[in-house]
Parts: C-alpha cells; sequence; structure tokens
C-alpha cells in the first residue's frame, strides 16, 4: 500500500509539472495569431535589441526586447 501511494504521488506530480510547461506567454500568442492571420513579419536585432514587427490588414503588433530582457508590447488595431 506504501508503494502504490508513493508511485501515485509521483505520477501526480509529474503531471502536474508537464502542464505547467505547455502555458503560453502573451508575446507567444500574440505571434501565433498573427502568422495564422497571414501576417507580414519583419524582424530586426542590433546591440542585444530585438524588434518584430507584424501586419495584417487590419491589425499591426510590434514587440520590442532591450538587451535588459524587458519586454515591450504594442498593439494596433
Amino acid at each position: 500500500m506504501k508503494r502504490l501511494s508513493y508511485l501515485g504521488l509521483i505520477v501526480l506530480s509529474l503531471t502536474f509539472s508537464l502542464t505547467s510547461c505547455r502555458e503560453q506567454s502573451e508575446k507567444e500568442k500574440l505571434i501565433e495569431e498573427m502568422k495564422e492571420d497571414g501576417a507580414v513579419i519583419k524582424e530586426k536585432s542590433d546591440d542585444g535589441d530585438y524588434k518584430l514587427k507584424m501586419e495584417t490588414d487590419d491589425k499591426e503588433v510590434k514587440i520590442k526586447e532591450d538587451a535588459d530582457g524587458e519586454t515591450k508590447i504594442k498593439v494596433d488595431n
């Protein structure tokens, strides 16, 4: 019985740890959404800064990441 309880706890903890890895950030959700809409994507990277610009006919999304790891997201409709 003790062995079965131990095995159950291990399975439960693995289940929670694997499902928590599937969550996406707001940035990843916007990128996927814009790709599905057929957006034109432009990327630029210089001096540790990263810029991503995605455009469709009715929506524009700009994502900027600076060298410190700070992310700024701007959505224009």
